[in-house]
């Protein structure tokens, strides 16, 4: 965090204690990351601690198995690393994927088509046959 929106935060009574929140489970989530085998780490994401809960988010359901699987494990790893957790829920949320990027249409070279068209030709009919014809750029016949 900059050091202009980390004094701003802390100057603010309002903000001051959303900025110790924050700060708890960025410590929370390094902790749950060090206590976590990688592959479960990478995929989880610390929501909140109330009333010594943790609650972690995961995006897909056979990561949040596993992470139920291996609940009481993880807790006594948050716990030997002075982390106050009594108890760990598990959900699944589908996190927003970006749309994704159109690509263009890429054209192959005359040396390709002839290429691909000559061996469409030494071909017997088929869907393959079919669709070198049509990627060369001549019409099935």
């Amino acid at each position: 965090m900059t050091q202009p929106l980390k004094n701003l935060l802390n100057n603010s009574t309002e903000f001051r204690s959303i900025l110790g929140k924050a700060q708890a489970l960025c410590a929370l989530q390094q902790q749950l990351c060090a206590a976590t085998p990688t592959y479960l780490a990478q995929t989880s994401q610390v929501l909140s601690l109330e009333f010594g809960i943790l609650t972690i988010a995961t995006g897909n359901a056979t990561v949040a198995a596993k992470l139920r699987q291996l609940a009481p494990e993880i807790l006594g790893n948050l716990k030997n690393r002075g982390a106050e957790v009594s108890g760990i829920r598990v959900k699944v949320q589908v996190s927003y994927l970006a749309p994704s990027r159109q690509t263009k249409a890429r054209k192959l070279s005359s040396v390709a088509r002839t290429a691909i068209k000559q061996l469409g030709d030494s071909l017997v009919d088929s869907p393959l046959k079919d669709a070198l014809t049509k990627m060369s750029g001549n019409k099935p016949a």
